[in-house]
């Protein structure tokens, strides 16, 4: 057999293990290492194998993973998540659909110091579903903004889902967060809308709380102060190049941590759950990584992703449509494995032909991220869904009802990025020139 076909009977093998419920970083190194000793020697696969494992656990820059992700593992432990929550609430919950808008608010907040999405999700449907049932708010509407919420870590930084896109496609991780920021706000801003006018047309579904008084408000000021200062410090730093995106990391998880010290919100337990948790995600994503790099290796040398980007360039399509082709594929392959681990998959696969379609690599990071935020809330992987579906107890298909509004605001956001892509090429041009 010819490389090509190799790689196709790989890809094909390759699915059907992950359809086991193997480990999907176990299953690519597998495939990968198999397929790279059957086309160049099983000698050449054993040096591959132990080279690009030794160099994902051992690269500096993937420290990334689990500084930030040990950044987000204290915040929702200290319980800064529920006080952002409350403080949103003060302001905005006596508006129609004013807690739902306030788990927005809450969750943006929130995105600041964590990057990722289950674990979003998780904290707001500990937090927000049970004060929302206390006022007779829909359980449609409350676990469907809850779960979808979630999403938003795909894409505001510090967003794992930008981190990994930087390290797949070789870009600047600074760049992704700042490519990422306008998008992710506007979808926020979205979700705000939508469920100002849901509960406008059906009042029943989300009822006002009582108004809350300026000093309240003025008492829930310094958790949103605090949270803003964290993210200024962060991302800011990255924007000015005082620090790397890893630095950036270590800075922001040592600051949050002395303040969480400091305000007697961290105890020695919570501290040594954070960071065996943090350990445990930041383990599996880079067993993720070191599978996509043997696997990527091994589809390299199947000139898959060269003659997949020759034959994609030559259609006789449009390339806008074409993009559109692709990013279906994404979302396709999303429903079946987790779309986190597909586009690990995917990317190096399309890259080369998004390249060659002139489209801007940082463009293409975030509209791929947006497929991802899509992918996470629509069946049949829907990981935010189960989430919330697990703390709840609500039925699947009541929370997917609950979802399908705020979906139309991710698909109009995606759609947007074609038409104004300077949405997310903007803030990048203006801090790093």
């Amino acid at each position: 057999m010819n490389e090509v076909t190799v790689g196709i009977i790989s890809l094909a093998v390759l699915l059907l293990i992950f359809s086991t419920g193997i480990e999907l970083g176990f299953g690519m190194a597998i495939v990968g290492f198999v397929g790279f000793g059957y086309l160049n020697g099983w000698s050449s696969a054993m040096n591959l194998i132990s080279r690009d494992v030794f160099d994902v656990i051992t690269n500096y820059g993937y420290t990334v993973f689990p500084l930030f992700l040990l950044m987000g593992q204290i915040g929702f432990n200290a319980g800064i998540a529920v006080r952002l929550y409350k403080a949103a609430h003060t302001f905005v919950g006596h508006i129609p659909g004013g807690l739902a808008m306030a788990t927005v608010i809450g969750a943006t907040g929130f995105k600041a110091i964590c990057g990722s999405s289950a674990a979003t999700a998780a904290t707001f449907a500990s937090v927000a579903i049970p004060e929302m049932d206390r006022y007779n708010y829909s359980r449609t509407l409350s676990t469907g903004i809850v779960a979808t919420v979630g999403s938003l870590g795909c894409i505001i930084p510090p967003s794992v889902t930008l981190i990994i896109m930087g390290i797949l496609t070789e870009q600047s991780i600074g760049q992704l967060f700042m490519a990422g920021l306008i998008p992710g706000l506007l979808i926020a801003a979205l979700f705000i809308a939508i469920i100002y006018g849901w509960a406008r047309i059906n009042p029943a579904i989300a009822p006002k709380s009582e108004r809350s008084t300026w000093k309240e408000r003025a008492r829930s000021l310094p958790e949103i102060f605090w949270v803003l200062l964290l993210f200024l410090v962060v991302v800011g730093g990255i924007m000015q190049g005082y620090f790397t995106p890893t630095e950036a990391g270590a800075v922001g998880t040592f600051a949050l941590l002395a303040l969480t010290v400091i305000k007697r919100d961290m105890t020695f337990k919570k501290y040594v759950s954070s960071v065996t948790e943090s350990l445990r995600t930041a383990g599996m994503l880079l067993m993720l990584v070191a599978g996509s790099a043997i696997f990527g290796h091994f589809i390299a040398v199947t000139n898959i992703p060269q003659k997949a980007a020759d034959w994609i360039v030559a259609l006789p399509l449009n390339r806008y449509l074409i993009m559109i082709l692709i990013c279906i594929v994404f979302e396709i392959g999303g429903s079946f494995i987790d779309d986190l681990a597909f586009m690990i998959l995917a990317t190096p696969i399309f890259y080369p032909a998004v390249l060659k379609l002139g489209f801007p690599p940082l463009w293409f990071g975030i509209v791929i991220c947006v497929v991802v935020m899509i992918g996470v809330v629509i069946p049949p992987v829907a990981i935010c869904v189960f989430v919330v579906k697990n703390i709840t107890k609500v039925p699947i298909g009541q929370i997917y009802r609950g979802v399908a509004p705020f979906l139309i605001s991710l698909i109009f956001v995606w759609g947007l990025l074609f038409l104004i892509p300077q949405l997310v090429l903007w803030l990048p041009s203006v801090f790093y020139k």
